[in-house]
């Protein structure tokens, strides 16, 4: 597995060297699971803000709505 060197604060690097009372197997473990935990999180938020910019446009263009209702007409609820 590549490898990459990185600086830490003292808390970060007190909380790394804990691994174990947090139930990883080693440092690089925890690290990983870390990063892929926050990539997930950024991932989401951006999804969310994605979300929430096309339902303001939505709202804003009646336009839109319209043909949105139109192309409904006739689906079952």
């Amino acid at each position: 597995m590549p490898q990459t060197k990185v600086s830490l604060t003292e808390p970060l690097l007190d909380f790394v060297n804990h691994y174990a009372e947090y139930g990883f197997e080693d440092k690089s473990t925890l690290v990983r699971t870390a990063l892929t935990n926050l990539r997930r999180e950024l991932e989401q938020k951006r999804i969310e803000e994605s979300a929430e910019l096309y339902a303001t446009l939505y709202a804003e263009d009646s336009e839109l709505q319209a043909l949105t209702d139109a192309a409904l007409e006739g689906w079952p609820e």
